[in-house]
């Protein structure tokens, strides 16, 4: 269980260090915008109501109640079901999903709201969304648990002898 609590202590400290330097040290909760490497790398303030890319941000109090137990839901789902295959990959994953996600809770219940900052464009495709580094872990935890969730032996959704 310590890789469980290890990366989400992790994951949790560096997301809620960055939202507050950000944010309220570096005031874009004020300016708004700050070019870091433009296009690739700028903050761009937005307070999110809803879930990934704004859907479900209708503003309301109950919504954001709602998103709070779904987080903690999954959050304590997760820990469960890997608990049953403590393999260091699922573990690990579950960490970083767990941090994750009580990182954007941890906004909801202090802000009303998660702290966005991050946006990244390329190649002359200009992204309207920003996010932060929660969002980013909770990306890459279920991508980890998908890849790690496998069998053992790797066979992962084989279930010939």
């Amino acid at each position: 269980m310590k890789y469980i609590i290890g990366a989400a202590a992790l994951i949790f400290v560096i997301d809620q260090l960055t939202k507050w330097y950000v944010v309220f040290e570096l005031g874009l909760q004020h300016r708004l915008f700050i070019e870091v490497f433009d296009p690739y790398l700028n903050f761009s303030m937005a307070w999110n109501t809803g879930v990934n890319f704004g859907l479900f941000g209708g503003g309301t109090d109950v919504m954001r109640w709602v998103l709070i137990a779904v987080a903690l839901g999954i959050s304590g789902w997760v820990w469960v079901w890997v608990r049953r295959d403590p393999r260091p990959g699922m573990l690990l994953s579950a960490g970083v999903l767990i941090g994750g996600a009580l990182g954007n809770v941890v906004d909801r219940v202090l802000y009303g709201a998660v702290a966005d900052f991050l946006n990244m464009s390329c190649c002359g495709l200009r992204n309207p969304f920003a996010f932060n580094v929660a969002d980013v872990a909770i990306f890459a935890g279920a991508i980890g648990l998908a890849v790690f969730s496998g069998r053992a032996d790797g066979a992962a959704g084989d279930k010939t002898p």
